[in-house]
């Protein structure tokens, strides 16, 4: 489940899951989806963090790297609103196919773009500068993800960035195998340190890196 991370106790997690909203149905059912399956989602906690967060900035052109099923993406596009273009990226033809599907049935699919492949490349192959940058890709690319996101967005927007805390690993020294723990370290590392940013990390699920491109 989205709230498992063991950032918080599991009393407060429950509390702050409990006294969210109720879904549409397409959200709950994307949700029941990746808890059946183990698909990795940012659950509606943070759903709802990235729609405030695309909304108060005014976020119209969005770029997501790592969409999975397209949950977030919902969250993103239906913040964005009418004549926004977000796009999705993805690994998977199959969790694009499905994403595709979900979009499709939220209402969204007029504003979004779909992109299968590796999210790094997809980036680089887009023109423009973006409003809001979420990077939710394998841990291992973070600190590269973060290096190549950053120059794309525009003054006063927003790189988002997914699993910060990565269930309180960053805490101690990474394993050498480790290199998952090594690149969130390292891109908290990073984003804090840039003269670009001005960062904040939100202990928040499992931990939520949100800079403001200065």
């Amino acid at each position: 489940m989205w709230a498992a991370s063991g950032i918080t106790t599991k009393n407060v997690e429950n509390y702050l899951y409990g006294i969210l909203p109720k879904r549409d149905a397409i959200l709950s059912e994307m949700e029941r989806f990746a808890a059946k399956r183990d698909v990795p989602i940012v659950g509606p906690a943070v759903g709802r963090l990235l729609y405030f967060l695309a909304q108060i900035s005014g976020a119209r052109r969005i770029f997501e790297m790592g969409s999975a099923i397209g949950y977030s993406t919902i969250w993103l596009a239906r913040a964005a609103g009418q004549g926004a273009e977000v796009h999705y990226s993805d690994g998977d033809p199959e969790k694009a196919r499905q994403a595709s599907g979900y979009i499709t049935r939220a209402g969204v699919a007029d504003r979004v773009r779909i992109h299968v492949g590796n999210s790094l490349e997809l980036l680089a192959e887009t023109s423009g500068d973006f409003d809001l940058i979420f990077i939710d890709v394998d841990k291992h690319y973070y600190p590269a993800a973060a290096k190549l996101a950053i120059p794309r967005v525009r003054s006063g927007g927003l790189l988002i960035t997914d699993n910060t805390l990565w269930s309180g690993k960053v805490t101690r020294k990474a394993a050498k195998k480790d290199a998952d723990t090594r690149g969130v370290q390292q891109l908290n590392r990073l984003v804090y340190g840039s003269p670009e940013l001005y960062t904040v990390l939100l202990p928040i699920r499992d931990g939520v890196t949100i800079c403001r491109k200065l």
